[in-house]
C-alpha cells in the first residue's frame, strides 16, 4: 500500500531574511549610507532598496519593529564569512598532554620528563601527570604524592594545579594548566 506524499517542511534558512522573506507590515529602516530613515512600510522599504539596486536585509529581527538595512547582501555574506574565518584562525585548541611516571623514578628520567612538561606549558597545553603504582608500591603512596608535589613546586611559576592529586585505582593523577 502506498503512503500519501507528504510535503517536506521548508528547511530553516541560515542567516538573516532578505527582501520578500521579510513578512512584517513595517520596519525600522537604515539607508545605504547608514542614515536612519525611521519606521517605514515594508513595500516602501523594498521599493527604496530596489531603486538603489541593493537588498533589504533584516539586521535585528527581534526588535519592535524589526531593523532592516539597505545593503549588498553578497558583500554582507562575504564579510561575515571573512570575520568567522579570522575568529577560527585566532583560536587555540588546548590539548591535554599526558606524562607517565613511576614513584621510584631516577633523577635523569625525572629531568627529561620535566623538560617535556615545561615545553607543553610553553605551547599552551594542559598536562596530566599520571603516576602508576605496581605491586608493593601501593603501600607507599606517600612517595608518589611527594613526587607530584615536587613537580608542582618546580613548575609553580608557569603553571597552576587544576585538579589535586587523586588516586584512581593503581594510578595517581594530577592535572596542571598553564598560567
Amino acid at each position: 500500500m502506498r503512503r500519501p506524499m507528504r510535503s517536506m517542511a521548508p528547511a530553516a534558512k541560515e542567516g538573516p531574511r532578505i527582501n520578500r522573506e521579510i513578512r512584517v507590515p513595517a520596519v525600522q529602516l537604515i539607508g545605504a549610507e547608514g542614515e536612519n530613515l525611521g519606521v517605514t512600510p515594508i513595500d516602501q522599504a523594498l521599493t527604496l532598496a530596489d531603486e538603489a539596486g541593493l537588498d533589504l536585509v533584516e539586521i535585528s529581527p527581534n526588535s519592535e519593529p524589526p531593523v532592516c538595512k539597505i545593503l549588498d547582501y553578497g558583500k554582507y555574506k562575504f564579510a561575515a564569512q571573512k570575520k568567522a574565518a579570522e575568529a577560527r584562525k585566532n583560536q587555540k585548541t588546548v590539548e591535554v598532554k599526558e606524562i607517565k611516571m613511576r614513584p621510584n623514578i631516577d633523577d635523569h628520567d625525572y629531568e627529561t620528563k620535566m623538560k617535556a612538561v615545561r615545553r607543553f606549558f610553553e605551547e599552551g597545553d594542559k598536562v596530566k601527570l599520571t603516576l602508576r603504582f605496581r605491586g608493593r608500591e601501593m603501600a607507599h603512596q606517600d612517595l608518589g604524592l611527594k613526587l607530584l608535589w615536587r613537580v608542582r613546586d618546580e613548575v609553580a611559576n608557569v603553571a597552576k594545579v587544576e585538579s589535586e592529586p587523586s588516586l584512581e585505582g593503581r594510578q595517581m593523577v594530577m592535572i596542571l594548566s598553564p598560567r
